[in-house]
């Protein structure tokens, strides 16, 4: 029986299919990596605003506490990014995710409904049900957590109620929205993906691109954003585009085992010589592992061509918080893009980037800057890598236009890459010198051998330590004198 909390036990096929990780050892390697995690776990951690004053006279504290708490069980990445939203805008995203993700959960339930229409009218009328009787609920549908918040659901919509009338407004119609493609999509057979590019950008628009929208419109309510950033509707929904491909990329071997898949026909049925989707999945075999990666780095390139678009949107926000909050999963999705380029992996488990990794890019996403510097990053390190495979002579048929999409964002991002890569290699390369010359300082052992030598394990850790402050005190002293992020706090805005 699942347990509440118990990750190994979420919706459909999660959990069910190996993750592939790398080692500990390996992850303890990037020193840099476990330094950024130890800056963010502890000296510089997101700052949740949950606990502001007109939060708690706003809204029922148990029924709160209980969304805040469900948030942190079924979200696998956003509840952080959440918290440190300003108050004023905190509260209605948080609903804004769980209601959506109620619904999801709905969707993805393949089992519970006796019949499709039961599940077509369940999802249509969610709007109506869900957010405007607070006594609603579903008992038994979905699994572990998703199931305690659909049985649980009242609580939510106490707190959804005593949002802003402007928030609920938004929140309902793209509900409604929603609601309506997925059930666009209830009586397709998902089992082989969708049919082609078209229909996968769709599905994609309805699941991800509206919340984009939705989001947007929250931003822009609360006075946080300006009022135009609602209207701008494509660059909202290629925001979430890129996102949800990412995911659908990552997870096809979960989502094939699942009978519920999206990579399109008009894309995999060139590649595999069964005409099945499933054929990547055994890469073993040399003609199957080399169609799958050729599938793969398509799927990849056609989530890659999202991304000027991406910063386009990025670049016209001017709250700090906002901006982290849309920043980081787009860092994150562009990092997961270069993990899954050319990786057979892919096709045998879920390919996850390092822990450490993930949490130098929170670091690192503090502005624009920041957020050009890893999209060109990783951007480059696609093309060093589909440069090495053709010189090897690797043939894959997507080669020119993965680099072109590379190259355009490259372009975008080369002027602020250049100064956020100078001030971080000054500082890497201080600190590592720095830390040596510590670390030699710090094991010195009397003439006599006496027994007073600081082991060096504790001796590196130590002056890694001093050190990682130094590099922080130092990168916040070059983003000050630099002076070019057009970024307030939400504080300095309302």
């Amino acid at each position: 029986v699942a347990t509440v909390g118990d990750s190994s036990k979420k919706q459909g096929a999660y959990g069910k299919v190996k993750t592939h990780k790398e080692s500990k050892l390996k992850q303890l390697l990037h020193v840099d990596e476990v330094w950024s995690a130890i800056t963010l776990l502890y000296l510089q951690p997101l700052e949740s605003n949950l606990q502001s004053d007109n939060i708690k006279r706003t809204f029922n504290p148990s029924d709160l506490a209980f969304c805040d708490d469900i948030l942190c069980k079924v979200s696998r990445s956003f509840a952080a990014v959440i918290r440190q939203l300003p108050s004023q805008l905190l509260v209605d995203v948080l609903i804004f995710y769980l209601v959506l993700r109620a619904l999801d959960t709905i969707e993805d339930d393949m089992t519970f409904f006796q019949s499709n229409e039961e599940k077509v009218k369940i999802l249509l009328s969610f709007h109506k049900t869900a957010l405007l009787d607070p006594k609603w609920t579903i008992m038994g549908c979905g699994d572990a957590d998703e199931r305690r918040l659909l049985e649980e659901f009242p609580k939510c919509h106490s707190v959804y109620a005593s949002l802003p009338e402007a928030s609920r407004r938004v929140i309902s119609d793209i509900t409604l929205r929603m609601a309506t493609g997925m059930a666009e999509f209830v009586d397709k057979d998902l089992g082989q993906g969708t049919a082609d590019v078209g229909q996968y950008n769709r599905y994609c628009h309805f699941v991800a691109g509206l919340v984009g929208e939705g989001l947007s419109r929250l931003f822009s309510a609360s006075g946080l954003e300006q009022p135009s950033l609602a209207g701008d509707l494509h660059l909202s929904d290629q925001m979430g585009m890129f996102l949800q491909k990412t995911n659908i990329i990552r997870d096809y071997l979960e989502d094939y085992v699942d009978g519920r898949a999206f990579w399109p026909q008009s894309v995999w049925k060139k590649y595999s010589l069964s005409g099945d989707l499933g054929y990547f999945a055994n890469p073993t075999m040399e003609e199957n592992k080399t169609a799958g990666l050729n599938c793969l780095n398509e799927l990849v390139t056609d989530a890659l061509e999202l991304v000027p678009d991406c910063l386009s949107y990025l670049s016209k926000l001017r709250c700090a918080e906002v901006f982290r909050f849309c920043a980081i999963p787009q860092v994150m999705a562009i990092a997961t893009l270069q993990k899954c380029y050319h990786n057979e992996d892919v096709f045998t488990g879920v390919v996850k980037i390092r822990k450490g990794l993930s949490c130098q890019l929170i670091n690192d996403t503090k502005d624009i800057l920041g957020v050009h510097g890893i999209f060109h990053r990783f951007a480059s390190s696609i093309i060093s890598k589909a440069d090495k495979l053709r010189k090897k002579g690797y043939n894959d048929p997507s080669y020119e236009r993965t680099i072109k999409a590379c190259e355009t964002i490259i372009e975008l991002t080369e002027k602020e890459a250049k100064k956020s890569v100078g001030h971080a290699s000054f500082a890497n390369s201080t600190m590592i010198v720095a830390s040596c010359a510590a670390a030699s300082c710090l094991a010195y052992k009397s003439p006599n051998n006496s027994n007073v030598a600081i082991t060096t394990t504790t001796a590196t850790m130590a002056s890694f330590g001093i050190l990682s402050f130094f590099k922080m005190g130092f990168m916040r002293y070059m983003g000050k004198r630099s002076d070019e992020s057009p970024l307030l706090p939400a504080a300095k805005l309302v």
